[in-house]
């Protein structure tokens, strides 16, 4: 019931006068500032911006690295090629998609794995984040490494947060449509939201990284959480489909890290009240947050400064959240 209110609400039309409590939107912008790590800041409600600001960095309009919020950007790029027929949907087994690809010894199960499994870091397979990372980069072939991994799970088993399931999605996009990511993402994504997407990292084969290292601007990062927070449509265009925005708000699996729920590229949280945030996250405190019930779209950009304990910075951000931003917005609720 929960899940079909999530989604119920991030389609209806948006409140007339909705806003926030000055005073208390005020406080926030207080504690944000304070936050040595915080770059950037924008908060929405109703699709107009009430607070947006750089405290640091390199302001609201320059792309900057959004680390693992790649991995949203490519379950959109995975989305529309559904919707567009290049992808059967989330059931579609892998194996007739990445057949050459696959070594010789690699566990024959590796084809029965579907796209919603890579989607919702349910493959099953080793994973190549963490401190496997340095060593699959350092593959000559990024894509063979991560399919030979074995298996420690069950495909649909639980979420092994890798990094090399997203690029297996960036190297089935590829394959399937005779495009690079870059210039798909660039099409489907940049002409339609109106930003253009710089290159970012490739594999020796040549295909964009999945899933880590794209660069948007802030703004344009509240642009792609609009384009969810409206239904997949944005100033009148349709980008995604309806179904794709809410079977990527469905959770399927947990974060062992975390304890909140994923879904297809999509993070989700209960922000309190029983009210859910669906959230793209990237590392050092990259963050596109969506709040459905409240009409609201919240932008972080942050260093990337590992001397600064994450942990605790994570837990402030979401203070600003929690404490913060949601009774400032239910404060002007009739």
């Amino acid at each position: 019931m929960a899940l079909l209110l999530l989604y119920a609400v991030a389609l209806a039309p948006a409140k007339a006068g909705g806003g926030f409590d000055t005073a208390r939107l005020s406080d926030v912008v207080a504690q944000a500032r304070s936050l040595e790590r915080l770059n950037t800041l924008i908060v929405a409600r109703n699709g107009e911006v009430a607070f947006a600001e750089s405290f640091r960095g390199r302001g609201l309009d320059t792309p900057v690295n959004v680390k693992s919020v790649s991995k949203s950007l490519i379950a959109a790029l995975v989305g529309i090629a559904v919707d567009r027929g290049l992808l059967e949907g989330p059931d579609q087994k892998i194996g007739a998609l990445l057949e050459e690809r696959i070594p010789a010894g690699a566990d024959p199960r590796v084809r029965g794995i579907t796209i919603g499994n890579l989607l919702s870091m349910q493959a099953g397979l080793e994973r190549t984040s963490g401190r496997n990372c340095g060593r699959w980069v350092q593959s000559s072939d990024w894509v063979a490494h991560a399919l030979s991994r074995p298996f420690v799970d069950v495909p649909g088993g639980g979420m092994l947060y890798s990094t090399g399931s997203s690029h297996l999605l960036s190297a089935i996009l590829t394959r399937v449509s005779g495009r690079s990511t870059l210039d798909l993402a660039r099409d489907w994504l940049g002409k339609p939201l109106g930003f253009n997407i710089p290159p970012w990292d490739r594999d020796p084969q040549g295909i964009y990284l999945g899933g880590n290292n794209m660069a948007l601007s802030p703004r344009e990062l509240l642009r792609f959480g609009e384009l969810y927070r409206q239904g997949g449509e944005l100033d009148g265009r349709r980008v995604l489909s309806e179904a794709w925005v809410e079977t990527s708000w469905t959770p399927r699996t947990r974060s062992v890290f975390s304890g909140d729920g994923y879904g297809y590229g999509w993070f989700l949280r209960d922000v309190g009240g029983g009210r859910m945030a669906a959230y793209a996250r990237g590392f050092g405190g990259q963050y596109v947050i969506v709040v459905p019930s409240l009409a609201m779209t919240v932008v972080v950009t942050s260093r990337t400064d590992t001397r600064l304990r994450v942990d605790a910075y994570g837990n402030a951000l979401w203070s600003l959240i929690e404490d913060g931003l949601v009774p400032a917005a239910l404060a002007v609720e009739g």
